[in-house]
């Protein structure tokens, strides 16, 4: 039996919330987070929120009825503490009026209602269904390889429960060999444009502007890079331009390749957050408005198994952005070193436990390889969900 990876929290308890501390030249944004929990749902969640006991999570069934306050320490680290949800907000009426400004700003991010992304309303989570037209992706390579088998494996994902498919022509597994964009685009965009041409919801994997542009002008309504559109300098400007949907996941660097080599944080969730909202703010400068943003932890990319189940652990924190969140574990490497060392076929029951992990996070798209198991899961949820 393969020895489990011990995992320590990304945070150190503190016995109240911080009070009095001086705000001269300080960042709030990358110093004070907050983090939903206590969260409930069904009439539970509509009471809560009533009786101004909790807040909801992008306008939906699910709210709030607690709040962590995560501090970073100036030495390092990070110092969590955590309140009723109407007593926090005390707390930050009660502080500075930068703070409160902050919490305020913060709260309606997280309050808000999503917007549909690329067509798909987002008033309830959906499942997206992967389809590799590659022959060395590391659970599924070969099988969808070919413009026919991957038109195929994405029709029988739709029959499954599948509300977008994601189409990738390249491997962007650790240690992966690059393809040329001219080699990528010959896989995908036959696919992508036999599928829009049925009128199927299509997400486009593809870290290459080059590839973005076909797909898009194909039919490919969202477009989902694991570089956050930094792993080619057109890609800004071409997606702005395209009118996709984009999916900005975080990864640590720009190369598949070398990711997994050294990965090091002082905080993984927070460092996470940092580096999204750059993200952001470069794709919003290049004219991509915020409502056509979704955004991906990229677990997996760059992270241990430690730093994989801190940002699962803290999922909510991604909601401060007021984007919808995808969540992409199916199969990963990190279910097998917090378990007993599993091929990826053997994922399943862990990739479950993290998928329904995150719908009670409250995310928005389960990104998956077994479309029709990921669905039953998550019709039970939302029965449980519904029937509290």
């Amino acid at each position: 039996m393969a020895a489990v990876t011990p995992v320590a929290s990304a945070f150190h308890r503190s016995p109240a919330l911080p009070r009095g501390f001086a705000l001269e030249g300080v960042d709030l944004s990358r110093s004070l987070y907050l983090l939903p929990t206590g969260i409930v749902g069904g009439e539970q969640a509509a009471a809560a929120v009533v009786a101004g006991h909790g807040w909801p999570i992008a306008d939906g069934t699910l709210a709030f009825t607690a709040l962590a306050v995560i501090l970073r320490r100036p030495g390092g680290g990070a110092t969590l503490s955590i309140a009723p949800f109407a007593e926090a907000v005390t707390w930050a009426e009660r502080e500075h009026p930068d703070l409160c400004r902050h919490v305020s700003d913060c709260l309606h991010r997280i309050g808000r209602r999503r917007p549909a992304w690329g067509g798909v309303p987002m008033e309830t989570p959906v499942v997206m269904g992967i389809v590799n037209v590659t022959p060395d992706s590391f659970s599924d390579g070969g099988e969808a390889f070919g413009t026919e088998p991957a038109i195929a494996r994405a029709l029988a994902l739709i029959e499954a429960g599948a509300t977008i498919i994601d189409v990738g022509g390249e491997s962007t597994r650790p240690g992966a060999d690059p393809i040329s964009p001219e080699e990528e685009e010959r896989r995908v965009v036959p696919v992508v444009r036999a599928l829009a041409e049925r009128g199927i919801v299509v997400s486009i994997d593809t870290r290459h502007a080059r590839v973005m542009a076909a797909t898009v002008a194909a039919g490919a309504r969202i477009i989902n890079d694991v570089t956050g559109l930094a792993g080619d300098p057109d890609s800004p400007r071409v997606a702005a331009s395209g009118g996709a949907a984009v999916c900005l996941m975080h990864m640590l660097g720009d190369d598949p390749r070398t990711m997994q080599a050294d990965p090091r944080y002082e905080c993984a969730p927070l460092d996470l957050l940092d580096q999204m909202e750059e993200r952001i703010a470069t794709a919003e400068q290049a004219g991509i408005d915020r409502a056509r943003l979704c955004v991906d932890p990229g677990i997996g990319f760059g992270k241990t198994a430690e730093h994989n189940a801190q940002i699962l652990g803290s999922l909510g924190l991604l909601h401060r952005f007021g984007c919808p969140v995808l969540l992409g574990v199916s199969r990963k490497s990190f279910v097998s070193h917090l378990s007993q060392g599993e091929p990826p076929r053997q994922r399943l029951p862990g990739t479950l436990a993290a998928n329904v992990a995150g719908l009670d996070a409250g995310v928005q798209i389960l990104r998956v390889h077994d479309v029709a198991e990921t669905v039953q899961a998550l019709r039970i949820w939302q029965a449980m969900r519904a029937g509290a």
